[in-house]
């Protein structure tokens, strides 16, 4: 994500990144193309212009369809964001409401360093790849390997953290009650995670997406027509200032339409894991600790698909 002051309006006009420019200037330049031809055409061989009339009732429907385009897509990244605020405040009740109830550093340091690779395990969820941040390096490889070869690395690293507080309860440090209680932030968590699945497993309806695609394509391309009997050679220059501004409406919505991507558009992701990581670490402190875990052990947990080793992996 790019930071900017939106109170400086002149600084940021002729800025490229973020902008979208590069991501258009390849159809705005087939558009220019085009029109040039069409009003050489006109001018030396036989008028073709059409009324502007029609181009005038098309533009407003268009407009609409734009307008729809990138509110909905907003509405996805603002989403989005409402969601990461919310792991971001589960995370810090999580390791509140355990530093105040489970009297053992060690299990305190454990859940830290577990919740504080839970953001960066979502992360690699949403995008399809990525490490687990610092913490990985301060617990058990064997067990960030089998988060890793995980199919959901964000709920692999829940089941981590409610074990920590089972463990808690096990040992008699905190009454299944407030295992419960605490628990709730975790099963937040995964609310939350579920929620930003759905965004990024959930595009934009594919039909919705071609019409709008397609009648903008026609729009451009018939507006040399309505454009060269009064503009002339000037129709070129009127043609790609429409595309810019219409393509560039367009392509906004669909960079904005997944909020989770690494584009400069995009959440900032890494920045809050980080956050969180260094918040978590003023409540119980864990950085720069070697923090013990054992393996995650449940009914039913030696089912669960394990690190690939080379004995185990098939035969080529």
């Amino acid at each position: 994500m790019i930071k900017y002051d939106p109170h400086h309006w002149w600084r940021h006009l002729l800025n490229v990144r973020g902008g979208l420019l590069q991501e258009i200037v390849g159809r705005i330049g087939v558009f220019a193309l085009w029109a040039a031809g069409v009003t050489w055409y006109h001018l030396n061989v036989h008028k073709i212009d059409v009324p502007a009339t029609g181009h005038t009732l098309v533009g407003t429907a268009l407009s609409l369809l734009l307008v729809f385009r990138t509110n909905s897509s907003y509405d996805r990244f603002w989403e989005g964001r409402k969601l990461w605020g919310g792991i971001v405040n589960e995370t810090r009740n999580l390791l509140r409401a355990a530093a105040m109830n489970i009297p053992s550093l060690e299990l305190l340091r454990r859940l830290a360093a577990w919740t504080a690779v839970y953001p960066y395990a979502l992360t690699r969820v949403l995008r399809g790849s990525g490490e687990l941040g610092p913490a990985a390096s301060l617990l058990p490889p064997t067990e960030i390997a089998r988060v890793m070869a995980s199919g959901n690395a964000g709920v692999a690293v829940t089941l981590r953290m409610s074990a920590v507080l089972a463990e808690a309860k096990q040992r008699g440090l905190i009454s299944d009650i407030v295992q419960m209680e605490i628990d709730r932030n975790v099963q937040m968590l995964v609310g939350y995670q579920g929620g930003c699945e759905r965004i990024v497993r959930t595009p934009m309806p594919f039909a919705y997406m071609l019409h709008l695609r397609r009648t903008l394509i026609l729009f451009i391309l018939g507006l040399p027509f309505a454009l060269v009997e009064s503009f002339g050679w000037s129709t070129v220059a009127v043609v790609v200032i429409i595309a810019y501004t219409f393509l560039g409406i367009e392509e906004i919505g669909v960079e904005i339409e997944d909020p989770f991507g690494t584009e400069d558009n995009d959440l900032p992701l890494e920045d809050i894991s980080a956050a969180i990581g260094r918040t978590l670490d003023e409540v119980v402190p864990w950085m720069n600790q070697s923090i013990d875990s054992p393996a995650l052990s449940y009914p039913g947990a030696s089912l669960t698909k394990g690190p690939t080793t080379k004995e185990e992996e098939p035969p080529a």
